[in-house]
């Protein structure tokens, strides 16, 4: 179940941030948020991550459809399992649902988080995908502390 919730409310926080930030900024602007913490810079990449690829994004849904259809037959083999394991393929199928959602719609992802003095620039999708992989390194480091211990 914590699979489904995790991949529903991300691909929901994801859309609907997405859709304020075009609704009420301009391309280029920035806001500054938490101090120097976090601005939201309203940007729009038509490739891949760290605006590689340019022109190519739809290309991406194609991996993206291959990579959720991928999650969901390990799931029903029963190789993805337990609570770690099922939140981490949360984050990682909303995550790339939500920026396959804009690849198919916009032919671009829209970016607006920039974190600290980053020149990098993310979105709740890209977020939620870094929070599975750190969920899926976990899940190993646990593993192999188990079989030391």
């Amino acid at each position: 179940m914590i699979f489904y919730l995790i991949s529903v409310l991300v691909i929901l926080v994801d859309q609907v941030s997405k859709w304020l930030v075009r609704t009420h900024m301009e391309v280029g602007e920035t806001i500054p948020f938490w101090a120097h913490l976090l601005k939201f810079t309203f940007y729009e990449n038509s490739g891949a991550a760290f605006s590689s690829f340019q022109g190519f994004g739809r290309y991406f849904v194609i991996v993206a459809v291959g990579f959720v259809v991928a999650i969901f037959y390990y799931r029903r083999k029963g190789e993805i399992k337990g609570l770690l394991l099922n939140a981490a393929a949360g984050f990682l199928v909303g995550g790339a649902i939500g920026n396959a959602i804009d690849r198919v719609l916009f032919n671009k992802v829209t970016d607006f988080l920039v974190f600290g003095g980053s020149n990098g620039i993310l979105n709740i999708a890209d977020v939620a995908i870094n929070a599975g992989v750190v969920l899926v390194l976990c899940y190993m480091i646990v593993g192999q502390l188990k079989r030391i211990i």
